[in-house]
């Protein structure tokens, strides 16, 4: 009896200690994450970043002046420190894009699939989380300028050093052009509910990664030392096959439910504020130009479109108001579209490099590409372009300015990239308010955390650009 009493005290004590490690267990997410997972996440993640207007994330349009604030102005007026904004773009590019494109890479890259499964999908699946991860890298260069790229996403290396802007950004042509090279059309990549994009659509892709590929050897064409390289990327990425109509656009679709809306709904209708009103640079634009987008940009205010002023206080009942459109639940996300491919395309031409076609006829397909994107006719795009103000030929000013204005007038719900393209083309002409904490931003200053932190690079960092100041213009920018 009483070796079965030791025998039993020993079963328990064994049970019990089992049960005490199991609480140490997380029984609630996955032991494994599939790659595939890894990328949905991570793609919506990086255009839910770049499409947000959540003040502590994203204030790309206010920086670009197409809306501005009703209470609280120290955003439209460029404060971008309060909140901590440079630190919280910096994170999540970094951690919740990049991180897991770079986990999800690894983790196919070292699956193997069985069944029917040609390696030329796995290939294909590759080649996809490569050129979402140039686009998340460019779009840290363009706010930073120097940042940590060789040494980065390794957890061992919790100081890494930074790069040069110009090495970083040719590398990722080269990285473009690689995956573009290795894509085999004739075979699909991610499934339908993986890729919010495309969906999976090799041929989609190809285009987007040469469309991409367009822009950014468009940013480098100012750079003397680059014309050449600038010339040949942008001639070898429309030799390949850049986007042909608005069907081509880079949008990641949203769904009518919470969390998967599109984040400009949650910000605007389901948070139940109302902290922001077009401004009225950007109205009074376009009613000079009589606009045929104005209804699918804004709201009418007693019978008339008008914009409240940057950077003051404004009465939100005053002032039009963001679009039922643009503030609806479904409305995609788009970080690259056929109308801006057609303005590089009308620069390009005017720079003297191989694309066929006039800078005029770019130019009208891109305002053309815009205005039926919105839900305009091809009819109001005649319209509009018949007009003197804006007709390639007789619009003031030099091809800069002509397509700069335009440009920046299609890019509206784009904050981001209309403030990449006002500091390279330099039209329209926007400045900074009364009140502004600065002068017009050129750049972000990098996060406080990499200050105290990782203060060694942050300092050589901070010296190889000229110094961390908002009005220190990047290495793409001082031509």
């Amino acid at each position: 009896m009483k070796k079965i009493l030791i025998i039993l005290s020993a079963i328990l004590i064994f049970s019990g200690c089992k049960k005490i490690e199991d609480l140490n267990q997380n029984i609630k997410d996955p032991a494994n994450v599939t790659g595939e997972s890894l990328f949905t996440g991570a793609q919506k993640r990086l255009v839910d970043q770049m499409v947000n207007a959540n003040v502590n994330r994203n204030i790309f349009r206010l920086v670009s002046q197409y809306w501005c604030e009703t209470t609280y102005t120290d955003e439209s007026n460029y404060d971008l420190t309060t909140r901590s904004i440079p630190d919280n773009h910096w994170d999540e590019i970094y951690i919740s894009a990049l991180k897991n494109l770079d986990e999800s890479k690894k983790v196919i890259t070292n699956t193997t699939y069985g069944g029917d499964a040609d390696p030329a999908i796995k290939t294909n699946k590759l080649a996809v989380v490569e050129i979402m991860s140039v686009y998340a890298w460019s779009v840290l260069v363009e706010t930073f300028g120097d940042v940590p790229y060789s040494k980065a996403l390794d957890v061992t290396n919790e100081l890494p050093a930074y790069d040069d802007g110009l090495t970083i950004y040719k590398d990722l042509i080269a990285r473009l052009t690689t995956a573009i090279g290795t894509m085999d059309v004739a075979w699909g990549s991610f499934d339908a509910s993986t890729d919010n994009i495309y969906q999976g659509d090799v041929t989609n892709w190809k285009k987007f990664a040469n469309s991409l590929k367009l822009k950014m050897g468009m940013i480098l064409s100012d750079i003397p030392s680059q014309a050449a390289f600038a010339k040949a990327t942008v001639e070898a990425a429309v030799t390949s096959g850049v986007f042909t109509s608005n069907a081509d656009n880079g949008s990641l679709s949203y769904l009518s439910s919470m969390p998967s809306t599109n984040p400009i709904y949650e910000d605007l209708v389901a948070s139940g504020r109302h902290d922001f009103v077009p401004t009225s640079v950007i109205v009074d634009t376009m009613n000079v130009l009589n606009d045929p987008r104005r209804p699918f940009y804004f709201t009418l205010e007693g019978g008339v479109y008008v914009g409240g002023e940057n950077g003051a206080s404004n009465d939100f009942t005053a002032y039009s108001h963001v679009s039922d459109l643009i503030q609806g639940a479904t409305f995609e996300g788009t970080i690259l579209d056929y109308a801006e491919v057609e303005f590089y395309l009308a620069e390009a031409v005017e720079r003297g490099y191989a694309v066929s076609g006039t800078a005029e006829s770019h130019y009208n397909s891109a305002i053309t590409a815009s205005i039926t994107y919105w839900g305009g006719t091809v009819n109001d795009a005649t319209t509009y372009l018949a007009q003197t103000a804006v007709a390639y030929t007789t619009a003031t000013g030099t091809y800069k300015q002509k397509i700069g204005t335009q440009k920046w007038i299609a890019l509206y719900n784009r904050g981001f990239e209309a403030w990449t393209e006002w500091r390279r083309l330099d039209f329209p002409a926007l400045s900074a308010p009364v009140d502004a904490y600065t002068s017009f931003p050129v750049r972000f200053t990098y996060p406080i955390a990499e200050q105290t932190l990782n203060a060694a690079s942050y300092d050589a960092a901070s010296a190889a650009i000229g110094g961390d100041l908002v009005t220190t213009k990047l290495f793409w920018d001082k031509y």
